[in-house]
């Protein structure tokens, strides 16, 4: 060992990081760590799916639930005494304001009185009930999809409502071309709800395991809006088309081009053309005093805020597409690859963008006799 003159030893030199051995710590922590971000972030993808499906099955098993008890699904009300302030008559009432004593929010369920109405007011300016408006303020969390980044909670006509991921089907849609159209739920449709129903799960013939009764959708956000033809929103929209255009208000619900035996086919020619139709700029947000907003309110009967059909494939190009007081919708949702639907039978699955139209119209139905075939 050296010493100094002194007597001291002479310190060894510490061993340490030359900076090309630090450069290369550096980068091999930022390779990991970019290997690491995506499954961290697909596993949270993963999670805030599974926690959507078993919302979407418990709210499902509400709605077997009040079938058993009932003898018929929950129905949705007719639209709103037009009347502003006319409480005494019952209407306006979403059948997931029904389904709430089912879902372990009795609590909240007992405050209602489904003899008065729910809302009042022309279409365009719907208003609450005084007597249940904080109610209908408060969100409720099995009706909320957690990867849908929307507010819980909506403001229109200047009243606050608790918002839902989660829409029940009034079939498919269609058309036979004969004079029956299943768009118009103010009358009997293919599917497990319409106005004032009475649907019996023994009245679903094409079998539980193959008939979807609900979906999940993508909740809109904002004001009304324009956007130029071609220039739609961002992808998934988060607000509905405006096609009332081309449809007579009713009811009976018509398309303005056919109003006796309208097909399926007339109303694709419409719905599959919006990019390009000068005729149909407008879009809904969650403020629409029209309240045809997706999802704005769980408490109200409108289609935009309760009600879905399959006449969309899953997660479709095609937005959710108003009219009047029904549209021509399908299941979205932010999970990737496709969307939650809930079928008769109580269970949940996960359906692919690029389902099959015809085969995703006929498993919306429940007595169309259609010969599907896969799990679903």
């Amino acid at each position: 060992m050296s010493v100094l003159p002194s007597g001291e030893a002479v310190p060894r030199p510490r061993p340490g990081f030359t900076l090309v051995e630090l450069l290369v710590v550096v980068a091999i922590i930022a390779a990991l760590i970019g290997l690491l971000l995506p499954a961290v972030q697909s596993a949270r993808d993963s999670a805030r799916r599974s926690s959507c499906t078993n919302n979407l099955r418990q709210f499902g098993l509400a709605m077997l639930n009040y079938e058993s008890g009932r003898r018929a699904f929950p129905p949705t009300d007719a639209r709103p005494n037009a009347t502003a302030g006319n409480w005494s008559a019952g209407g306006g009432w979403s059948l997931h304001a029904r389904l709430l004593p089912y879902a372990e929010e009795s609590g909240m369920a007992g405050k209602f009185d489904f003899k008065q109405a729910a809302f009042t007011g022309p279409y365009t300016g719907q208003v609450p009930n005084p007597a249940f408006a904080a109610l209908f303020a408060s969100p409720v969390a099995m009706l909320l999809c957690p990867s849908d980044p929307a507010p819980t909670t909506n403001a229109s006509n200047g009243f606050t409502y608790g918002a839902t991921s989660y829409m029940v089907s009034v079939g498919s849609g269609t058309a036979d071309g004969a004079g029956k159209f299943f768009w118009d739920f103010s009358r009997p449709t293919d599917g497990v709800v319409y106005e004032n129903s009475k649907v019996r799960i023994a009245q679903i013939q094409d079998g539980t395991s193959k008939t979807v009764i609900a979906s999940e959708a993508v909740r809109s956000t904002g004001d009304d809006r324009t956007y130029p033809i071609g220039s739609p929103p961002p992808f998934p929209y988060q607000c509905t088309l405006n096609g009332s255009t081309w449809f007579n208000s009713g009811p009976p619900l018509t398309l303005k081009s056919n109003t006796t035996n309208p097909t399926t086919a007339d109303v694709d020619a419409k719905v599959s053309g919006w990019a390009t139709d000068s005729a149909v700029t407008g879009w809904r947000g969650a403020s629409s005093a029209a309240m045809r907003g997706r999802g704005l309110s769980w408490a109200a009967t409108t289609a935009g805020n309760s009600l879905t059909n399959g006449f969309l494939p899953p997660n479709s190009s095609i937005p959710d597409y108003v009219v009047h007081w029904s549209g021509f919708f399908g299941p979205k949702s932010w999970h990737r690859g496709g969307a939650g639907v809930l079928f008769a039978d109580g269970h949940v699955a996960f359906l692919a963008e690029g389902t099959d139209t015809t085969l995703h119209r006929g498993l919306h139905s429940i007595a169309g006799g259609e010969t599907t075939s896969g799990d679903f």
